[in-house]
């Protein structure tokens, strides 16, 4: 039994590359006959989704070639975008970037360029998007232990999902909300337990903490969880 998942699992994964191997072939082919830049710039994307897959991949070389493909795909489709003044296929790109360095722990530039997308959408108000942005943020900074500020935008991406009436966005929200919590909560019984064992210990006068130039970039001003969002106009954008 165990010889037989090992087989189909080998040919899930043969079939799956073959695919992408022919799909490859056949958007590099397409993109040599295409010379229009609005036309160019939807290919790479295409290419970016197939490259993505590198996960499917066994060979080391081949898998960080694919993660190479799939960045310089996704840069000169934003590119080209930016070229023809597309701002939606400029929001692809940026998500794409967002998704790939994500996938590659590179948070610093996912955070970027998840950014880049979220400022877009609230020029175009698109809430759709904006609430997308929200929780792809979300996610990041709850990886990189920036708690406080992942709370903050998936309290925002809620709110936005209750007025646009989306079910289904918000039941995805509050996946995300019960993820952090549940890491929250972990953090605080660790918390706890270093206190008490301070505590136990304590022998010297206690020192003031040391606040990090996160904490005071994320806790300058300490946000209302009553106070709704303000309403996006293309003017002004709200800050992240």
């Amino acid at each position: 039994m165990k010889k037989l998942f090992t087989i189909i699992a080998f040919a899930s994964l043969f079939i799956a590359y073959t695919v992408h191997a022919d799909d490859l072939d056949s958007l590099r082919r397409k993109l040599k006959k295409t010379t229009v830049d609005s036309l160019r710039a939807p290919i790479h994307i295409k290419l970016v989704n197939v490259y993505m897959h590198y996960d499917t991949v066994s060979n080391p070389m081949k898998k960080a070639m694919y993660q190479n493909e799939a960045q310089i795909n996704c840069f000169q489709a934003l590119h080209l975008y930016s070229g023809i003044s597309d701002t939606t296929g400029m929001r692809i790109s940026f998500d794409k970037l967002s998704q790939l360095f994500y996938k590659q722990k590179k948070y610093s530039q996912a955070k970027w360029y998840a950014l880049q997308s979220n400022n877009l959408s609230r020029i175009k108000n698109d809430v759709p998007n904006i609430i997308v942005s929200l929780q792809h943020l979300a996610a990041i900074k709850t990886d990189i232990k920036e708690y406080k500020l992942a709370e903050r935008d998936l309290k925002e991406a809620l709110y936005w999902s209750e007025q646009q009436k989306s079910a289904t966005a918000s039941a995805s929200i509050k996946k995300d909300y019960a993820k952090l919590n549940k890491k929250l909560g972990k953090k605080s019984k660790a918390m706890l337990a270093s206190a008490k064992t301070k505590k136990k210990k304590q022998s010297v006068k206690p020192t003031a903490p040391v606040i990090s130039a996160n904490d005071t970039a994320g806790s300058a001003k300490p946000v209302v969880a009553e106070k709704k969002p303000a309403k996006i106009t293309s003017k002004k954008l709200a800050v992240i």
